[in-house]
């Protein structure tokens, strides 16, 4: 317990974030896994020769991926600090990971960008980390 009365007040907020964040990656996931069985993509194969749709939805999984770990460690410095702003600028993120994946669904990778809203979140985050770095070395 003693963890968790450092934590700030507010803090499970962040933990729900995270937790919302996990459903978007078993969403994706699970997208994933119906798209290789629609399209006959078997494994380890990443990509298709056939069916741009299947690339567009691994694409949007994957890009996921990638961005996600950066994500989580800019999210918590954040949280540790601002829990409420970061719970926010982070379910905006999380939210826009759908809009982002559903606009690739469809086959049309420039309707990704429907999901370019995420980048307050994203960013967000980034900058709080930022403030908070120069918070802690005295400078603000």
């Amino acid at each position: 317990m003693a963890v968790l009365a450092a934590l700030p007040s507010d803090f499970g907020y962040v933990i729900f974030t995270y937790l919302y964040s996990w459903i978007m990656m078993a969403y994706l996931a699970v997208k994933v896994g119906a798209a290789r069985k629609k399209y006959g993509v078997k494994y380890p194969a990443m990509y298709s020769d056939k069916d741009q749709v299947f690339n567009c939805i691994q694409r949007a999984h994957q890009n996921t991926l990638e961005v996600y770990p950066q994500w989580l460690v800019f999210q918590t410095i954040a949280a540790l600090v601002y829990p409420l702003t970061a719970s926010v600028l982070g379910a905006i993120w999380v939210t826009s990971r759908f809009s982002y994946a559903w606009g690739y669904y469809t086959g049309d990778p420039e309707k990704r960008m429907k999901g370019a809203y995420g980048y307050i979140g994203y960013l967000g985050v980034i900058v709080l980390s930022i403030y908070i770095a120069l918070q802690q070395l005295g400078i603000f």
